[in-house]
């Protein structure tokens, strides 16, 4: 073996042994992780980056990628992981010691990760025992495989001893297969997301039948009710938050005569009520779709602040999640009539995992961000003044109703249409208050009433179309409404940030 080929070899063994024992490492983390019901090291890891990123980046991440956004920052957080384990490996081949240093304060980065995680489900001795498992297969099988390598040359001399391949294929095989076990043991261990059977009791007071009339047969037009599996998803937990009902209890604290502790047995015992709603995301651009409408099952949240004894001078609820994510909503809001709900129900179904089982907030009128708090465990009577909630730590505002909007969703952007006679159909919104009017035109010609869908109720969105005599050319289509209380969709284009965008929604079309 020349000198040359006698170097590549260790280097090569160098990379595998760090992305080998990295991987291994990672995945007996996971594995112990969920066994022991803790929050494993990658989740944990990219909960941390979530809370660190800065705010321009998180819109944009949300904005880019959609519902893809969780998916897309684990797999950074993995690739980060992969491309250190590899420097680490290239650099055992020469500093084994500095290189198993650096294994070692990477394991001890997700250790850090994993205990100060809000969302952590398990005490410190199932963290640390997760950690343990990592520390031995990482930064241990690491120094294990490069003391197989052979030593480094000295002074440009060639390398003392060749490489033993069976002895490095045997002790990496040996890493490997306690990786595979952390592996398998994170598989057997079930899916946290996985669905529970609750039956849900028949509501006291069931929706009204949804009106005939309140959609238009367009094909493209967003139906009136959201399926499940196709309602929008933003919220902070990168894995789904796992809440046993044997343990679970609603508490409602802060300025109250009497602070209650509500098991879920508790709220399926309590008068149900049954409410169309529409949720708006505060991250939703002009014409964006993170929003939907469901049918949702719950209790009045009025009915539990009245049972509790509202204290006077409070103004605030401040609404905790299992994950640690906390909320601010006005409690005027949460007391009027506007059937804010602590839910339990969606479309005739239990809350899906992702979606905030066992119970959720759900109040009309309010973005997400202040109002909609997933896998609810806390609601605090207090006031706006002694308290602030996770995102407007991050510049949003405290007070936050859903802006007066609008969207086209036929024809999209770009379409080809044929002359003649075209559908333009969308959905228009202004909760707690109805929409009035919408109106469309083309190009810079005069706006044209739309026609409206019968109005399901002023807490959810409502439908329309024009039929536009569609001439030759490239066009561009706009759409903007009206609420009852006559005011007209602001035309000026702001951004999301920091209590939602505002603007007309267009999209240009090319008539053939």
């Amino acid at each position: 073996m020349t000198t040359t080929s006698a170097a590549r070899a260790p280097r090569g063994a160098g990379l595998l042994s760090g992305a080998l024992a990295g991987a291994s490492g990672v995945l007996v983390g996971e594995g112990l992780a969920r066994l022991l019901g803790a929050t494993g090291p990658v989740v944990a890891v990219g909960n941390r980056a979530v809370d660190l990123t800065p705010r321009p980046v998180k819109e944009w991440a949300v904005a880019t990628f959609g519902a893809a956004d969780k998916a897309v920052l684990v797999g950074g957080v993995l690739g980060t992981v992969l491309l250190t384990v590899l420097a680490l490996g290239r650099l055992g081949t020469t500093r084994r010691r500095t290189a198993v240093a650096g294994m070692t304060v990477v394991v001890g980065l997700a250790a850090w990760a994993m205990l100060r995680d809000p969302a952590q489900g398990a005490g410190t001795v199932a963290v640390l025992a997760s950690v343990a498992g990592m520390l031995l297969v990482g930064p241990g099988g690491f120094a294990v495989l490069l003391s197989l390598l052979p030593r480094p040359p000295v002074d440009g001399d060639a390398p003392t001893a060749s490489l033993d391949r069976r002895r490095f294929l045997l002790a990496a095989s040996s890493v490997a297969a306690l990786g595979a076990g952390g592996g398998a043991t994170r598989g057997l261990a079930g899916d946290p997301a996985a669905p529970v059977a609750v039956r849900l009791p028949a509501p006291t007071v069931p929706a009204a039948r949804v009106p005939a009339g309140v959609s238009f047969e367009v094909p493209g037009l967003t139906p009136h009710l959201t399926p499940t599996p196709g309602f929008y998803r933003v919220d902070t937990a990168l894995q789904v938050p796992r809440v046993a009902l044997s343990d679970y209890v609603l508490r409602i604290t802060g300025m109250v005569d009497r602070p209650l502790e509500l098991t879920f047995e508790d709220l399926l015992a309590r008068d149900l009520v049954e409410r169309r709603i529409t949720l708006t995301c505060v991250s939703n651009e002009v014409g964006g779709d993170l929003l939907g409408n469901a049918t949702w099952l719950g209790i009045p949240t009025r009915d539990l602040l009245a049972e509790a004894g509202v204290q006077t001078g409070a103004d605030a609820v401040r609404s905790r999640s299992v994950d640690g994510f906390t909320a601010g909503t006005p409690l005027d809001v949460l007391t009027d009539d506007r059937d804010a709900l602590v839910a339990i129900g969606m479309n005739g179904q239990p809350l899906p995992a992702e979606h905030g089982f066992p119970v959720r907030m759900v109040t009309p009128g309010l973005y997400g961000y202040v109002s909609a708090t997933k896998w609810l465990v806390e609601l605090e009577v207090t006031r706006f003044s002694d308290f602030s909630a996770y995102w407007t730590d991050r510049g949003y505002a405290a007070q936050a109703p859903v802006k007066l909007s609008s969207r086209i969703d036929v024809p999209g952007s770009f379409a080809r249409l044929d002359a003649g006679p075209v559908t333009v159909a969308g959905v228009a919104w202004a909760q707690t208050v109805g929409i009035e009017r919408v109106q469309v035109r083309a190009g810079s010609g005069p706006w044209q009433d739309a026609e409206l869908g019968v109005e399901d109720s002023d807490q959810t969105w409502r439908a329309w179309r024009w039929v536009w005599d569609a001439e030759p050319g490239t066009h561009r289509l706009e759409v903007r409404a009206t609420d009852r209380a006559g005011r007209r969709q602001i035309s000026r284009r702001e951004p999301i940030a920091p209590d939602g965008s505002t603007g007309w929604h267009n999209v240009t079309v090319t008539v053939a």
